[in-house]
């Protein structure tokens, strides 16, 4: 898929957590970021910790996210978008993590909205150039 920018929001993001469900499984905490611009997905991917250290040596994580809460992930991502307003220039943050020895987890949202001045400065700031100075005031 190449071409985002007439298909709904909703179903990019699904189709982003559809793309990621191989790391998202047994993955114990992490990120899941996505990059939009013009309302359409430009750029997804996540940051997750595979291996943790204790007392200086390197372990596996515990269990992470199993079927069932990635599914759950990615509806909750997808309703999320709901309280998105006014922006269509940004990212969106998926921070989550699973508590050990529990196997509950957790998940929360950040939404950041991006702008471009480039495309603002046109209306705000026109330049209006000065008028030459009359001699007769510079003489005087």
């Amino acid at each position: 898929m190449n071409n985002f920018d007439h298909i709904p929001l909703a179903r990019q993001v699904d189709y982003v957590f559809r793309q990621l469900e191989g790391e998202l499984k047994n993955a114990a905490a992490g990120t899941v970021h996505i990059q939009l611009r013009n309302n359409a997905v430009g750029k997804f991917g996540m940051k997750h910790h595979p291996i943790e250290s204790r007392n200086g040596e390197l372990k596996p994580v515990e269990a992470g996210l199993n079927a069932q809460q990635v599914e759950a992930f990615r509806k909750m991502a997808i309703e999320a978008l709901k309280l998105k307003r006014d922006w269509t220039h940004g990212d969106i943050s998926y921070d989550f993590a699973v508590r050990p020895g529990t196997g509950a987890w957790s998940a929360s949202i950040m939404y950041e909205s991006n702008y471009n001045m480039s495309n603002h400065t046109g209306a705000l700031f026109q330049y209006v150039p000065k008028k030459p100075r009359s001699r007769e005031y510079d003489e005087g």
